[in-house]
């Protein structure tokens, strides 16, 4: 979809890279930085909810993070699991919507069944915010699987525009980042959002997500109000 008015800002993405390195400078498991990871983002959720943010759409899992340690990823599910649990009654009192994307059925029977309740449950005929998160998900994925979605809608190829081909990716429902925020010193995209971000601002982090506290969050909106959006135009 296109992108919002460059006075506002709709639409946030978030890559929360970090929460293993937090855990190694401090001796931890490395589930402890992803817990504490939880605990960050539940802070920006509420704040977001309240403000004129209209989505919220974090980087969770990728599709790259399956090649991670079989004990890694077992932890990891356990805490999808835990948190949904966990967080949808606050969700539901604060009118967040919770959207999964990505290709969900490569999770577990009992996951799929509880990312679908959460969908279900979170449902608001007016949302504060839409939540989005994104799990088994990498944008190279999202573009091929808009392209085996065009063979199984019959889509005319020489027909095809750019808003044909955004309403098959799996975030056709949301408009385009404003923002992306990358925290953990990393300077790249990792796959996430390639299609969604053609003209979003960048704004990356020295923090590791743990310590991405939500006074860090607003400077980032903050100085993204200063910039000047030209989408091309001189």
């Amino acid at each position: 979809m296109k992108s919002n008015s460059s006075n506002k800002i709709g639409h946030v993405a978030i890559i929360m890279d970090g929460n293993s390195r937090w855990a190694r400078q401090r001796n931890l498991k490395t589930i402890e930085g992803h817990k504490q990871g939880v605990n960050r983002l539940r802070d920006i959720v509420k704040y977001s909810a309240k403000s004129e943010i209209t989505h919220l759409s974090v980087f969770a899992f990728s599709t790259e993070n399956w090649k991670r340690s079989a004990s890694d990823v077992s932890d990891l599910m356990k805490l999808f699991l835990q948190s949904i649990i966990k967080e949808v009654p606050e969700l539901i009192e604060n009118k967040v919507q919770l959207n999964f994307i990505g290709d969900i059925p490569r999770f577990s029977k009992s996951l799929i069944s509880q990312i679908n309740s959460a969908m279900k449950d979170t449902q608001a005929k007016k949302p504060n915010l839409n939540l989005n998160v994104a799990i088994s998900y990498g944008g190279r994925w999202d573009i091929l699987n808009a392209i085996k979605r065009m063979k199984d809608h019959k889509i005319n190829i020489d027909k095809l525009n750019e808003d044909d081909f955004s309403n098959l990716l799996s975030t056709s429902n949301f408009p385009d980042p404003d923002l992306l925020i990358r925290t953990g010193d990393e300077i790249r995209i990792s796959n996430f959002f390639l299609w969604q971000i053609s003209y979003s601002e960048l704004y990356f982090s020295k923090l590791l997500w743990p310590d991405f506290k939500l006074s860090n969050f607003k400077s980032a909106l903050n100085k993204f109000s200063k910039r000047d959006r030209r989408f091309g135009k001189e």
